[in-house]
């Protein structure tokens, strides 16, 4: 092969050399190659392959090239775009059948893609996630029968064996009961307050505030200094527990700059893992698609995740709530189209394995990672 090689390459040399000969008794002069040094023929060199056009203009020129590529209707950039949004599975069907120039390759895709998101965050000064501090008193109340009715966590129980007046006075049902225990009641006949985070996604910085009740900041600083003069090891973990909360009581968004540099590398890992996991669904047809197809999908999908949350960020005049639930179910659906127009199967093992893949990927891969991210941010904040 190296022999074969050598051959070919005297050979082109001594072709190049004949045609710039025959170039020089016509009268033309044929430049050489800035790279090799041989004469350089055509657009391209014919030893080195170096162009004959190395692009060097004026800005004007660089500024009009690149405004006509984007504008043009067929370039790359926007067959690519306009297959991303609305031809599910094409881009991964493309390069499985080889029609890999019409659009842009995978990698560079999601990386121009995720690093445009967290560009545009970074510009508008929205904050991937913040976290608002919820206060949940448990309350006791009665009915129009004298039940007493006590609501804790949102749930509303009815405690047995206790009943109240029309004044709203608390008795025991039965006098021959000497004592009754009421969950969430302390000794002293007072509720517990039930302190948890909420967290907040995609909007502006300073969006979440947080405004606790004075009682219920008493008992967090009591608890906070009863932590932090702890000396057993056990308690570390509340300790990590209390500082984070007295951050984001300053500052809703104080782990989002952790977050946003832990996600990216959480992907890393994660876009991968999602490949294996459809190759493990789709094993029964190893042959006709490799691991590298499954990663070009994984890739896809991911790129597709950053589109739509590029534009739920950018869409603040929908309620977050409403958001949310706009994002999953887009994100489903597509997720979905591709299975099938990638892998071909039918509409019902396609749905069977959206489900699956879905469960598990979200159960075991996605929200462990998210803790694990969060967790680092808590550690590195």
């Amino acid at each position: 092969m190296d022999e074969l090689e050598a051959i070919l390459e005297t050979g082109g040399a001594a072709a190049v050399e004949i045609a710039a000969s025959a170039l020089a008794e016509r009268g033309g002069v044929a430049p050489n190659c800035p790279n090799c040094g041989h004469p350089l023929i055509g657009p391209y060199c014919a030893i080195c392959g170096q162009p004959h056009d190395t692009h060097r203009r004026s800005l004007g020129h660089l500024v009009h090239d690149f405004v006509a590529d984007i504008a043009s209707f067929d370039s790359r950039v926007l067959r690519t775009g306009r297959a991303l949004l609305f031809k599910p599975g094409e881009l991964p069907r493309a390069f499985r059948e080889g029609r890999t120039q019409r659009y842009v390759p995978a990698v560079r895709l999601y990386l121009f893609v995720s690093l445009l998101f967290f560009l545009f965050l970074s510009v508008t000064g929205i904050a991937l996630m913040q976290f608002t501090i919820k206060v949940e008193t448990d309350t006791l109340t009665h009915d129009k029968a004298g039940r007493v009715i006590q609501t804790a966590h949102g749930k509303s129980t009815i405690l047995e064996g206790l009943k109240s007046d029309a004044k709203g006075n608390i008795s025991l049902a039965d006098p021959s009961i000497v004592n009754v225990k009421i969950p969430g009641m302390k000794a002293d006949g007072s509720v517990d307050n039930t302190v948890t985070t909420v967290p907040v996604f995609l909007r502006p910085i300073g969006y979440a505030q947080i405004k606790l009740p004075t009682e219920v900041q008493k008992e967090l600083d009591g608890l906070r200094k009863e932590a932090m003069a702890s000396k057993d090891r056990s308690s570390a973990f509340m300790k990590g527990i209390f500082s984070t909360l007295a951050r984001l009581e300053t500052d809703p968004a104080a782990l989002n700059g952790p977050l946003t540099t832990w996600i990216p590398r959480i992907l890393f890992v994660l876009v991968p893992l999602y490949a294996v996991l459809l190759a493990a669904f789709y094993w029964r047809r190893r042959n006709r698609f490799l691991y590298v197809d499954h990663l070009v999908f994984s890739l896809t999908m991911h790129t597709f995740l950053f589109v739509v949350l590029i534009a739920a960020a950018a869409a603040q005049f929908v309620p977050p709530n409403v958001l949310t639930v706009l994002v999953l179910a887009v994100l489903s659906l597509y997720f979905l189209l591709s299975l099938k127009y990638f892998y071909g199967q039918g509409w019902w093992i396609t749905g069977l394995k959206f489900v699956g893949i879905t469960i598990i990927y979200v159960g075991f891969f996605l929200l462990p990672a998210l803790v694990f991210a969060l967790a680092a941010s808590v550690i590195e904040g």
